[in-house]
């Protein structure tokens, strides 16, 4: 147990902090297993909840695969990937548009206010929110943005709630809805938004020198050093789009973009409001 000093220092070292992102805002990209352990989940959502009553803007982008994926074994259909990328055919596009609008994020909502903040629920389709064209055959389904109208997240931050956003979005080039990367729709609505930061809850500890080995973990990476990374194997696998979603979200304007194990808990205030820093940030070289 912390004594009363360590408590009043750590708190003392949060207020430079605070008082830095305080009308700021901080898009959250909430996924992995921070979303399916109830524990982590409360943490999580604590988190963001004490951003939000300290005057930091808050929004949460969220997915929900595991819950899809289960939904879909109770339907007796298969889950099938392309390039790490959920197909999504028209009987698996009803079910993500249910459990991501519907049960998702609803459940979030309702844990957020629980815990005592203001949420409120929208997705892709609230507003114009997010409007796509299919991204690629080979996927079915699966949309790439074309067009963020933040003023529904903008609406919503201004009257006081915390937005939670699921990433489904209006189909502009046929009658359907398109499903949206969670690590995508993150970083665009970061843009949009004009964002401090962009944090993405993942289940690794950030980026690895040496994946098998949490020591070597790399604490700032310059975007400029991006490619070089790929090109050595240091960025791999479903490293290599969340890095992308990274460097476009910067070059778009949002100044630093955090990697964050979300197994730990309270990750996002030990990044925030300390001096520690536990995940990888992204940045312009200075």
């Amino acid at each position: 147990m912390a004594s009363h000093e360590q408590q009043a220092r750590t708190l003392v070292e949060a207020l430079p902090y605070i008082q830095k992102f305080t009308s700021k805002t901080i898009v959250v990209k909430y996924g992995g297993n921070a979303m399916i352990s109830q524990e982590l989940r409360r943490a999580v959502m604590s988190d963001i909840i004490l951003l939000s009553l300290v005057g930091i803007r808050v929004v949460v982008v969220h997915g929900g695969g595991p819950e899809i994926g289960a939904m879909l074994k109770k339907l007796g259909k298969a889950s099938k990937f392309v390039d790490g990328l959920r197909y999504t055919d028209e009987e698996t596009m009803d079910v993500v548009q249910q459990i991501l609008c519907g049960k998702v994020n609803k459940d979030l909502v309702s844990l957020a206010e629980r815990l005592g903040g203001h949420a409120i629920g929208l997705c892709g389709l609230d507003g114009g929110l997010f409007q796509a064209k299919l991204l690629d055959e080979k996927y079915g389904l699966v949309g790439e943005i074309t067009t963020v109208n933040p003023k529904p997240v903008e609406d919503a931050l201004a009257a006081g709630y915390i937005p939670i956003v699921s990433t489904v979005a209006q189909g502009t080039d046929a009658d359907t809805a398109y499903n949206i990367n969670a690590d995508t729709a993150a970083a665009k609505l970061a843009q949009a938004l004009k964002a401090e930061k962009l944090i993405l809850l993942t289940d690794v500890r950030g980026l690895l020198q040496d994946p098998h080995d949490d020591e070597t973990l790399i604490r700032v990476v310059h975007t400029q050093e991006v490619a070089a990374l790929v090109a050595d194997g240091v960025i791999s696998g479903g490293m290599i789009p969340k890095m992308e979603c990274c460097v476009s979200a910067i070059s778009g304007g949002v100044e630093r973009v955090h990697i964050l194990d979300g197994r730990i808990p309270h990750s996002i205030l030990i990044e925030l409001l300390s001096d520690a820093g536990i995940g990888t940030m992204l940045k312009k070289e200075d």
